[in-house]
């Protein structure tokens, strides 16, 4: 996955390229985004990340109610202002009962009447917290732990469906470690002083959040330690982030009776029943070691601590859905004390994403049609198909590779299904209620049917033809278990460029290279290697092949663990070494496409760029993206992506091209010693 695009850009406006390009539609006086978005009193050859895009940020200062400033964020901010009209209009129209217009319309009513939602208080979870309260003993405790699941919260652990790794044809049952609220198990065990100001300001605002769910200050403090214990107990048995990302370690298979055996506290046989599944021959279990101590912990914690902590899950699940002082203790904590956000974003906007989140598949229906000019899943699959092209040629010519394996991964490539733009066909979410009584209930009523519906597949053919984003979502995806990449329609929009097409090099630096070129990668990178063309965990290597590839993914660690993204804090190489890999890989692909394109052939100069220079300034620009330390320091800890500074800095300090049209030269921080380069596809 390219990102969680949330980014920014240029003044905001975007051209959406769909016509193809002719060297005539430049104006060689009109303003030029590569040109004006570099800081020019940076040497290239010391930090490329800043000199790309250092004039823009000084010209944009991260707002105080943002997370990061940069291309994501401003075409974000587009696509918001195009769903609001959506919505508002669909809120004016009076629209029919059960329509989609009356869903999207009353979704987004309910969120934007604060005076209903201030009055309800905590009320809209009254009858779910009641159903806590009744829980006795285990068996009646693992039952509300299902019913929770079934409505959109995950206490205790993680519980899911979808395609069996080893059997891409046939969905499975999911059981993976969860139920931590600070998201990742290191933030109740490091010890910088960081990180324990954040576990301190946990326990505060759980006390906070407790005081608002109607406990005394008492109560609420001893509620507080509860959770944070329940938790810290089970952070200590979970997996480090860089271990959840391989596949075979992270795949057993168990029978039901195999999975009681591990956990006999825990009636598996009466979960899967109450969460709407009837029959299971089998489940895959990701970390047999977090089970095993949740098994201990159903005992050792009291069933009052346990609906404590219940409680709580259920309220922050549905805490930014009620009344304001929830709604700003919830971002006190998780926005301003873990990311660094001083203030929220306008009441309109925070309810458009969420309706959007809700409801995308209704809105993309009506983004396609209004928004979305004819042509865009054409330009979308011809840069797509190039890419595609060129990868293969890549792997033909590879030195390290033997025959027998190029084979096999050149028919992956050839088998990777590209879904581009939008869906032939889309959901049926007619069966859900929406009116504008209640925006806590809304979103409730759309996770009870997202379960729902996910549920539903047990058993059946697996359809390979969904999507799982929508054509307005900036990002995009590689699915292995479907050998498949998916990128939505508006991924083809460029700031920066009003009326007027983006040349070749701004195409394919940002939706060839950081877009296509980089998901494709997924299917060739340390997880999606291990994968076959039918989407089956399956090795297709040599035994000498698979060493010299491990050799080279080794060596991207290495080279990313050295890079100090905060003082004292340096980029997680292993976690995030298949971004990595795919963004080496995509830069790389999207170069080798350009290359074949008029521009590049004829050396034209556009804003007294040369087209190499172009076109790495554009794979910068793909990544501009300023954000706050505190949320910086947040993604080191979560995210399997690297910092965007290190997106751009790192791939493009392995290719040679890049040092030429920059004149990067031995002795300068962006270049690597030859032996030091990675060059894997």
């Amino acid at each position: 996955m390219r990102f969680n695009k949330t980014f920014l850009l240029l003044s905001g406006v975007m051209l959406l390229a769909v016509s193809c390009k002719k060297d005539n539609d430049f104006d060689p006086t009109a303003l030029d985004a590569l040109a004006t978005n570099r800081d020019t009193l940076v040497n290239p050859a010391d930090d490329f990340f800043a000199y790309a895009n250092g004039g823009w940020f000084k010209q944009n200062p991260i707002p105080d109610s943002e997370r990061s400033n940069g291309i994501f964020r401003t075409i974000q901010d587009t696509i918001n202002n195009q769903v609001k009209q959506i919505c508002e209009k669909s809120a004016a129209a009076n629209a029919e009962k059960g329509s989609n217009k009356q869903k999207i319309g009353d979704f987004y009513a309910s969120g934007m009447d604060t005076l209903a939602i201030d009055k309800a208080g905590i009320t809209p979870l009254k009858l779910e917290l009641a159903k806590i309260d009744a829980v006795k003993d285990i068996p009646t405790l693992l039952s509300s732990i299902a019913h929770l699941n079934t409505i959109g919260a995950n206490p205790a652990f993680s519980f899911y469906l979808a395609q069996d790794d080893k059997i891409s044809t046939k969905y499975a049952l999911f059981f993976q470690q969860g139920g931590i609220g600070l998201g990742d198990r290191d933030y109740y065990f490091n010890t910088d002083e960081q990180t324990v100001t954040i576990r301190n300001e946990y326990v505060k605002h759980l006390q906070a959040m407790s005081q608002l769910m109607g406990n005394d200050e008492v109560t609420a403090k001893a509620n507080a330690s509860v959770i944070m214990k329940l938790e810290t107990d089970l952070a200590k048995a979970s997996r480090k982030l860089e271990a959840l990302r391989d596949p075979i370690k992270n795949y057993n298979k168990m029978s039901l009776a195999q999975f009681k055996s591990v956990t006999p506290n825990i009636a598996w046989d009466k979960f899967l029943p109450a969460v709407n599944v009837a029959k299971a021959d089998s489940v895959i279990v990701g970390q047999p070691e977090f089970y095993k101590a949740l098994n201990g912990l159903v005992k050792s914690y009291s069933i009052a601590d346990w609906k404590t902590y219940l409680k709580w899950d259920l309220v922050n699940s549905y805490a930014t859905y009620l009344s304001s002082d929830i709604e700003k203790q919830n971002f006190k904590f998780y926005s301003t004390v873990l990311s660094g956000v001083a203030k929220q974003k306008p009441r309109w906007k925070r309810v458009v994403e969420q309706t959007d989140g809700s409801l995308g598949e209704l809105i993309g229906q009506v983004y396609v049609d209004e928004y979305l000019p004819k042509g865009s899943k054409e330009k979308l699959l011809e840069i797509g198909n190039n890419i595609r092209e060129v990868y293969a040629s890549r792997i033909k010519n590879l030195d390290w590779m033997s025959a027998e394996t190029k084979v096999k991964a050149l028919k992956k490539l050839d088998k990777i299904v590209m879904k581009v733009g939008y869906p032939d066909k889309w959901k049926d979410l007619s069966s859900i209620n929406i009116d504008r009584k209640s925006y806590c209930a809304n979103v409730m009523a759309v996770s009870k049917w997202e379960f729902d519906y996910m549920i539903s597949k047990y058993g059946k053919p697996v359809d390979r033809t969904e999507w799982s984003m929508q054509p307005q979502t900036y990002n995009a995806y590689y699915n292995p278990s479907n050998n498949e990449i998916v990128v939505p329609a508006c991924n083809i929009l460029v700031p920066g460029f009003e009326g007027r097409m983006p040349d070749d090099a701004i195409l394919y630096g940002i939706i060839g290279g950081s877009t296509f070129g980089h998901e494709i990668t997924h299917g060739f990178d340390d997880q999606g290697s291990q994968y076959d063309e039918k989407g089956n965990l399956n090795n297709w290597w040599t035994a000498e092949d698979l060493k010299k590839f491990k050799a080279k993914t080794k060596l991207i660690v290495s080279q990313f663990n050295k890079f100090e993204a905060l003082p004292s804090k340096f980029v997680n190489g292993d976690a995030t070494q298949g971004e990595n890999i795919a963004d080496l890989g995509g830069v790389v692909m999207g170069y080798e496409a350009f290359k074949k394109t008029d521009q590049y052939k004829n050396n034209l100069k556009i804003a007294n760029l040369s087209p190499d220079q172009r076109y790495f300034l554009a794979y910068g620009y793909a990544w501009m993206v300023n954000i706050k330390k505190e949320s910086l320091a947040q993604q080191m800890m979560t995210d399997v992506h690297a910092p965007a500074k290190y997106r751009i800095n790192g791939p493009l300090s392995n290719i040679p091209e890049f040092y030429k049209a920059f004149n990067i030269k031995k002795g300068s921080p962006m270049y690597q010693a030859d032996s030091l380069r990675v060059v894997i596809w």
